[in-house]
């Protein structure tokens, strides 16, 4: 992220109080995971691409006042292409595949595959920013794919369709780790809010080819439209800023690891509100997919 000629924000000179950050986190956390929950109530009356357009849409003029009051810093060539590699895989392809799926796997499963993210990312690291192949990373990697085999083998009763809605989620996770690995790149001269600005205008352009259901959504003026833009405005423009303050106040580290509590706050959410409860089964592969993610995050022992 560049340095701002402007004057540093509040926040970032004055301690805020102690539960501030915690709050803000756990904010966080809840709006993602009822995410899931909001997506699969609507999965099945409302395309992926209308789902994914209108909420990032939604989110884009969230963020707007905040990107013209921090003002704009020109991306070059090479930060265009990574730009539009993120939105277009993250935001775009991420929601298309996670809102398809939604329509086969239930909410709580979907937030347990998703969790796998992080070890694609660990894997990719390794060519493009040259990061160690270490055993922690290999043996993680095989723990959290058995573990998502575990979660199709238990989804449903459905073979099929479970596959199906496991392969699409698998693809919206490997789609993070594209995002988080571009962001890393952006985020050195980028401000935060300037990346996801764009990511999510790319992102939906990227799904309204598939939203042909969109104009009817809007006209209507039904509660589909307005569970659209809950997603765009709270689990994700809303939810990007909070996590974003946590982080500026905590261990980074230790608040990557409160992600794996989504599977579980979306899983009683959704029993909660629609009374949908994963099989067993998933709770076994979920559990491994957590410890794998764990494992990849082990440095091995410098001899």
């Amino acid at each position: 992220m560049t340095t701002q000629t402007t004057a540093t924000p509040p926040d970032a000179t004055t301690t805020p109080a102690p539960w501030l950050p915690v709050a803000a986190g756990a904010v966080t956390l809840v709006m993602w995971a009822s995410a899931f929950v909001v997506i699969r109530h609507v999965a099945h009356d409302v395309s992926p691409g209308a789902i994914g357009a209108g909420r990032l849409l939604v989110a884009a003029l969230v963020v707007l006042p905040l990107v013209l009051r921090r003002g704009w810093v020109r991306p070059d060539r090479r930060e265009w292409a990574l730009l539009a590699l993120g939105g277009v895989g993250w935001f775009g392809v991420y929601n298309l595949a996670l809102n398809a799926g939604e329509r086969h796997v239930d909410a709580g499963t979907a937030a347990m595959i998703i969790q796998i993210g992080p070890i694609i990312v660990a894997l990719l690291a390794v060519p493009l920013f040259g990061e160690r192949l270490h055993g922690w990373l290999l043996a993680g990697m095989v723990v959290g794919f058995a573990g998502v085999a575990v979660i199709a083998r238990g989804s449903s009763s459905d073979a099929d369709a479970s596959l199906v809605g496991v392969l699409l989620v698998l693809v919206a996770a490997a789609m993070y780790a594209v995002g988080v690995l571009t962001q890393k790149v952006l985020l050195r001269r980028i401000p935060s809010v300037q990346v996801v600005f764009v990511s999510f205008l790319l992102g939906a352009v990227t799904c309204l080819p598939f939203a042909g259901d969109l104009p009817s959504i809007v006209a209507d003026g039904g509660s589909e439209l307005w569970w659209i833009v809950y997603l765009g405005v709270l689990p994700t423009a809303v939810a990007f800023t909070t996590w974003a303050y946590a982080l500026t106040h905590t261990d980074a580290g230790k608040l990557s690891l409160t992600t794996f509590l989504v599977p579980g706050i979306a899983t009683l959410v959704a029993w909660l509100t629609i009374d949908e409860v994963p099989p067993s089964l998933t709770f076994v592969g979920g559990a491994l997919a957590i410890v794998g993610v764990l494992m990849t995050r082990r440095k091995p022992r410098v001899v």
